[in-house]
């Protein structure tokens, strides 16, 4: 349900769209940003649907975010990140679990999740918490590299310097792969590029080239590209 909630989600990674939820369909223009679905109705309806379905059993998806797996915690914060969520009940639930929260992939989900969550219906505070986990030194190198991004995508300010300096230090190349294990990055990444280091290019380095053959099908076979 997660990814239908998301329509043109994949492949982007730049702060004026990542996390980004766009309006319902019915209440601006009948396409609204994502094209037709090849049934012949517009696709932002079936982003509604899904939403609204999400939406209404939050109540039962909750208790997932404290799931013995690991993967289910990340899936139930993934898929409650699209709810609507105008009384601030997903956000709280994501702030309470992270609290408890010992796995470090999951505080990264829960931080992604609640920064998408207030991208959608943004309290100023949310912004603020976001940057002090980024940083926070004492916090785990996933959670505050999640954090960054949230932030990037919350806010129009330049990114810090302490911001840029922490990024560079914190995304080495085993991290950036077990980052991949989140939905969030796994949407972004391509061919060529994980989606870590494709949110970094774009958000804080945009002038610069995206790699040979990115998302490129035709490209020739490399073992990166496996």
């Amino acid at each position: 349900m997660a990814s239908p909630a998301r329509a043109l989600h994949f492949g982007v990674a730049s702060r004026e769209e990542m996390l980004l939820h766009r309006a319902d369909a019915r209440s601006g223009g009948l396409y609204d940003g994502y094209g037709v679905e090849v049934t012949g109705y517009p696709a932002g309806w079936s982003v509604a649907a899904a939403r609204a379905a999400i939406t209404a059993d939050a109540i039962l998806l909750r208790p997932l975010l404290d799931d013995a797996d690991p993967a289910v915690r990340i899936d139930a914060a993934n898929a409650l990140a699209t709810a609507c969520d105008h009384d601030g009940a997903v956000r709280a639930a994501f702030r309470v679990r992270f609290d408890i929260e010992q796995d470090p992939t999951v505080r990264a989900a829960l931080l992604l999740a609640v920064a998408e969550a207030t991208r959608a219906h943004p309290p100023p505070p949310t912004t603020a918490w976001l940057e002090e986990q980024w940083q926070e030194a004492t916090q785990v190198p996933e959670a505050r590299l999640a954090a960054a991004i949230g932030w990037l995508c919350l806010t129009d300010d330049p990114a810090p310097d302490g911001l840029r300096a922490a990024v560079d230090d914190l995304a080495t190349d085993a991290r950036v792969r077990s980052m991949d294990t989140l939905p969030w990055m796994a949407a972004v990444g391509g061919s060529e590029e994980r989606g870590l280091r494709r949110c970094i290019r774009e958000m804080l380095h945009p002038g610069q080239a995206e790699p040979v053959g990115q998302d490129d099908t035709w490209a020739p076979w490399t073992p990166a590209s496996r």
